[in-house]
């Protein structure tokens, strides 16, 4: 046994000892001193009563590890003695520091690989983020030129794309909705009519140049104001007619620097959004002043016309009722009335003769058919017409043609009536022992400048913006008396205008009148 334990156990520095039964020790692999003594130890004890498993750690006086391990030696219940082992553990401990220090590096070395690739890792995903977001923040202060910088296929490569496609298409919008917008504000701003936009809240948020020319209002002040106040309006105007249509109001306006007031056509529109609610109103202003100004004219014409009508048809009625009644049987007084019938009914055919040559020139029907005229011939031969009524009324006429003026195709017939027309005007107006002045000259070169002017009584000023309109007297009374129709001036204002030229009237009451009319040189023959 001795030598059986110390060839197997010697070289691996455990000591076993063998016991009998009985607890002595029969063999010792490290101490031959303790053969034959007793063992006592607990395990040694265990494992005589037949006890496997015993075993113990300790540690000895040189501080080093080692366990004890007792197991018995027979079969079934018979127990014959024990195998007792000592052995060192610093071997085992020594390994097993070893190879915790070798996880411990493996593992150190995995984490330092581990930081390193999330290092890597994050670089390649944080840092095209961080450039999405860069440009994310240039696009939203308005930078479009800058794009993602895409270094891979994956999916940040393909975010990358995304975002840059959809930055292109952004800028495309945007683009689009500028020019939208300029398309807008130049609509807007170039609208013959005004417009004004107010929010739901009855608050204006937009107004074109036009409206704030009506309204002679400033955009500053205007916008965040009331529509109902701007306007001067009921809210009621602001709310939808019945049936979804517009609500239409005329609105006078009056200006300090305009004699008249402006009238304006209002047309406010609801504008919805897409909630049920209003999402506020649309005002469009309509400048319909000419509008009204011809309506009225057209009305003042009617009745004029009907006037002038109505007066010598009233008179010619009543005389041939007086010649009925007997009135004709008595020739003096019978003579009397036909001439009053007779001056009467040719007044009524100059009135429809003017209306009917207004009425050419008006509908382009007139022609002027032009020839070359002597300025001088003209105005000595229109003196001559009037010689008679002039020397009646002791007025004096002086021509002055200025050296300059030359011949000019014009329509001699029909300058004629103007210049009879302005002719006829001054001999009434004018006293007796009065004067009339005629005057031809080149004041531009090509433009023939002629003037009648007299020292009568002169027009109101009041009278002199609606002194060519049609039937418009200054003194009705007296015109009518004296044979006029009240429609030579507008038919020499037309005349002019056919003829491409430019008539005026200055007056100043009790200091006289003058007309000028202007004829442009070398003029085609033209269809009016």
């Amino acid at each position: 046994m001795n030598d059986i334990v110390n060839k197997l156990f010697a070289a691996n520095k455990v000591e076993i000892q063998i016991i009998d039964a009985t607890g002595v020790v029969r063999t010792s692999s490290t101490n031959p001193s303790i053969v034959g003594s007793k063992n006592t130890q607990n395990e040694v004890v265990k494992a005589l009563q037949g006890i496997k498993d015993n075993q113990r750690m300790f540690t000895d006086l040189d501080g080093e590890r080692k366990i004890v391990i007792a197991k018995p030696i027979g079969s079934g219940v018979k127990v014959y003695g024990a195998v007792y082992t000592i052995a060192s553990m610093k071997d085992v401990y020594d390994t097993m520091n070893r190879i915790n220090q070798i996880f411990i590096s493996g593992t150190l070395i995995a984490l330092g690989l581990t930081a390193l690739l999330g290092v890597i890792l994050s670089g390649t995903i944080t840092k095209p983020i961080q450039e999405i977001t860069r440009q994310a923040t240039a696009v939203a202060e308005g930078r479009f030129d800058e794009q993602v910088r895409v270094s891979g296929r994956d999916e940040i490569g393909q975010l990358g794309n995304t975002f840059n496609f959809m930055m292109e298409r952004l800028k495309e919008a945007l683009t689009l909705n500028e020019e939208e917008k300029e398309k807008l504000a130049s609509i807007l701003s170039n609208m013959n009519d005004g417009l004004i936009a107010a929010d739901d809240h009855g608050r204006v948020i937009v107004i074109n140049r036009r409206a704030k020319q009506l309204l002679r209002v400033n955009e500053d002040t205007t916008l965040g104001m009331y529509l109902t106040a701007l306007l001067g309006v009921p809210p009621d105007l602001m709310r939808p007619a019945e049936g979804g249509g517009d609500r239409v109001a005329m609105l006078p306006l009056f200006h300090e620097d305009e004699e008249e007031p402006l009238f304006v056509r209002a047309t406010f529109t609801s504008i919805h959004g897409k909630s049920k609610g209003g999402a506020g109103t649309i005002v469009v202003l309509q400048d319909v002043t000419g509008q009204e100004k011809l309506e009225q004219s057209r009305r003042e014409f009617v009745a004029n016309v009907s006037h002038e009508l109505r007066t010598p048809l009233t008179t010619i009625k009543s005389y041939l009722e007086a010649l009925e009644d007997g009135a004709l049987e008595e020739p003096q007084l019978a003579g009397k009335f036909v001439s009053v019938a007779r001056n009467e009914t040719e007044r009524m055919i100059r009135l429809v003769t003017d209306l009917l040559q207004l009425s050419r020139l008006d509908s382009k029907q007139a022609i002027i058919s032009k020839e070359a005229t002597v300025v001088a011939d003209m105005l000595e031969e229109v003196a001559d017409r009037f010689s008679f009524q002039l020397e009646q009324r002791a007025i004096a006429v002086d021509i002055d043609v200025q050296p300059n003026v030359k011949e000019i195709m014009l329509d001699r017939d029909r300058i004629d009536q103007v210049l009879d027309n302005l002719v006829s005007n001054a001999i009434k107006y004018t006293p007796e022992g009065g004067h009339i002045r005629i005057y031809a000259g080149m004041p531009e070169e090509r433009v023939l400048e002629i003037s009648v002017q007299d020292n009568g009584i002169g027009i109101p000023k009041k009278d002199l913006e609606r002194i060519f309109e049609r039937f418009y007297r200054v003194d009705k009374a007296r015109s009518r008396n004296m044979g006029g129709t009240g429609l030579g001036l507008s038919i020499a204002r037309e005349i002019v205008k056919a003829h491409g030229g430019t008539i005026q009237l200055e007056s100043e009451l009790g200091h006289g009148t003058k007309v000028t009319f202007t004829l442009p040189y070398q003029q085609e023959v033209t269809a009016v």
